[in-house]
């Protein structure tokens, strides 16, 4: 589910107890800026977690020249 900010705000007990069966994405001005999961909820990896936050198409070689480029 994605909510925004503001609904979040406003209605923040509903949002709580729907963690119980799934996860909720909060957006501001648009955009994902964190997630609400329920403490049941058990992320068996990494990757689950950053799932929607590295692209898919993501290219280690254009990672490496980036991060060498800020040096």
């Amino acid at each position: 589910m994605i909510v925004s900010s503001t609904e979040i705000q406003n209605n923040f007990g509903k949002y709580l107890q729907l963690t119980a069966g799934q996860e909720i994405v909060i957006t501001k001005n648009g955009s994902a800026v964190a997630k609400l999961i329920g403490i049941n909820k058990k992320t068996t990896t990494l990757s689950s977690q950053l799932c929607g936050i590295i692209p898919f198409d993501i290219d280690e070689n254009e990672i490496k020249v980036e991060r060498m480029s800020r040096h």
